[in-house]
């Protein structure tokens, strides 16, 4: 009963009409004026961002932040994978028989995540990771490793909330929603990087659109918050001892070794 009336408060509200009216609130100059209450109420160190409060011309403009340089360090060994977004690890493992994982108690089909049954299979018996964005952190994705972009694509269309109740009673978000899939290839290894869209704003923006992406440098940003998911072929990774459900993480932190 509660999924369901969940899912339909949010079909309800979740328009483009709505989606219009969030958008352009955010980027609209009298937006502003929120950004010292938003740093409170979400206890964002302020000390870390590239300017200050008076200079964010709106608040989308601040969500989107920058951060002073040197903020986030990157672990530089060859052969560690590095978070790409400072998140919650959400869920992690071993991707089941029939090409699945499951994340709070909702089983997603890669073949749903991936809009192809081959891409799918190339995963069979490998690992995922799940990072969740909340509306704290800050919004700037980076490369995990050096890699060379071997294809880049979107999928999905509206896009539905990803938090904690999004993801126990809402319809598979990480399997339907908008989404943008890049595949990357490293010397050792390939993994296929998914940035899910959130709630009412389906805004994925690249910085990068080059095919050369270098460990840490940052490759795009969320308009709103969002979700990561990571997908790896089998015997190519090993999570860190680190990798805790739930634990925060930082760009630049590492989650894995190449095997």
């Amino acid at each position: 009963m509660k999924q369901k009336l969940y899912q339909t408060m949010i079909e309800l509200t979740n328009g483009r009409g709505t989606s219009a009216m969030l958008k352009n609130f955010a980027t609209s100059r009298i937006s502003r004026y929120l950004i010292p209450g938003y740093t409170k109420l979400y206890a964002i160190n302020t000390q870390e961002v590239s300017k200050s409060l008076q200079q964010f011309s709106t608040l989308h403009d601040f969500f989107t932040r920058e951060l002073k340089e040197g903020a986030r360090p990157i672990a530089s060994t060859d052969d560690i994978i590095v978070s790409p977004v400072d998140a919650k690890i959400e869920s992690f493992g071993a991707i089941t028989e029939g090409q699945h994982f499951v994340v709070k108690g909702k089983s997603y089909r890669l073949v749903d995540l991936l809009g192809k049954e081959a891409r799918a299979k190339a995963y069979k018996d490998g690992q995922y990771i799940v990072f969740y964005l909340s509306p704290a952190d800050y919004h700037r994705m980076h490369s995990p490793l050096d890699a060379t972009v071997l294809r880049q694509y979107t999928l999905g269309q509206q896009s539905y909330p990803v938090n904690q109740a999004g993801l126990s009673y809402g319809k598979k978000p990480l399997s339907h929603n908008y989404r943008m899939v890049t595949q990357l290839q490293h010397k050792k290894m390939r993994c296929d990087f998914i940035k899910v869209g959130a709630m009412f704003v389906n805004s994925i923006a690249l910085t990068n659109t080059t095919t050369a992406w270098h460990k840490g440098e940052e490759v795009g940003y969320f308009s709103f918050g969002s979700t990561v998911v990571m997908l790896f072929e089998k015997d190519s990774i090993a999570f860190t001892k680190d990798v805790i459900k739930n634990r925060m993480i930082r760009v630049g932190e590492a989650f894995a070794t190449m095997l």
